[in-house]
């Protein structure tokens, strides 16, 4: 306790007296009661977060589970319950099924598990019909009623404590039970949905198998206009050789008969002389 503490409790003022002098102050009213009882004060700070900036806030435990369920007479439903918790998964873990029957006011306890063990009611309406299928460590609170009957129609809820984290809503689930489970407006849309979008998935499967096939000819029929043109100019190029070919060879038989000639001219001349000199 600090020196001002010391200083008022010399000269105590009761709260009703504040209260007299006229509009009680903040400061002066938080202050004699944090002189007059320590204890109080703490606990009024805990109930005021506002005033203690400087604790931590407690986030409180969040319970889901479906918003209604359907089942027919004599099959098994399952009822979901998870939570969200900033603790880790408690050994004290607990979870607390309640039942609400239909047009009822008052709910009754039909299954609770602690310890690790699961306790049911065997005396109830739910007698033998209740099965345990969760798992605290998955965070998972579901259980499953087995044989039902148009008696159970009605509001189950879903109470989890995981200490310390102990504060926060329960959840609740609509059970309704027919003769024959009707066919939910969401689950005809879905299929509809589905089979709309498997037909246009279809459609474009089938589109670009037919342009892959096209695209595939038309490369096959490049491929051969491109052999086709360079045949056609190999052929050319051929046959221009050829071309440039045959003038020379002509040439060079003209050549090699006037060489043959003159070299013949050139022999009788010389015979001529020789018979000339005789």
């Amino acid at each position: 306790m600090d020196l001002n503490c010391n200083m008022r409790r010399s000269e105590p003022q009761p709260l009703a007296q504040l209260w007299l002098l006229g509009p009680p102050r903040p400061a002066p009213v938080l202050s004699w009661l944090r002189c007059s009882s320590p204890l109080w004060w703490a606990q009024a700070h805990i109930g005021f977060p506002s005033l203690l900036p400087v604790l931590p806030r407690v986030q409180a435990i969040v319970v889901y589970t479906d918003k209604e369920v359907h089942g027919a007479v004599g099959s098994r439903v399952t009822l979901h319950c998870s939570f969200w918790s900033s603790e880790w998964v408690s050994d004290d873990i607990s979870f607390t099924w309640r039942y609400q029957p239909e047009g009822g006011r008052d709910a009754i306890s039909i299954f609770h598990y602690a310890k690790g063990q699961p306790y049911i009611d065997e005396v109830g309406t739910f007698k033998e019909r209740i099965q345990w299928v969760g798992d605290p460590h998955w965070k998972d609170g579901s259980i499953v009623i087995h044989n039902l009957d148009y008696s159970d129609n009605g509001t189950f809820t879903c109470d989890v404590k995981n200490p310390p984290d102990i504060v926060g809503k329960t959840s609740q689930v609509t059970l309704y039970v027919f003769e024959k489970v009707p066919t939910r407006y969401g689950v005809v849309l879905g299929a509809v949905i589905g089979g709309i979008l498997g037909v246009v998935l279809l459609l474009l499967l089938l589109f670009y198998l037919i342009r892959y096939c096209w695209l595939r000819r038309q490369a096959a029929l490049q491929r051969r206009l491109s052999a086709m043109e360079k045949g056609k100019l190999h052929k050319a190029a051929k046959d221009s050789k050829r071309g440039r070919q045959t003038p020379v060879l002509y040439a060079m038989l003209d050549h090699s008969r006037s060489a043959k000639a003159a070299s013949e001219k050139k022999s009788k001349g010389l015979g001529e002389s020789r018979k000339d000199k005789k």
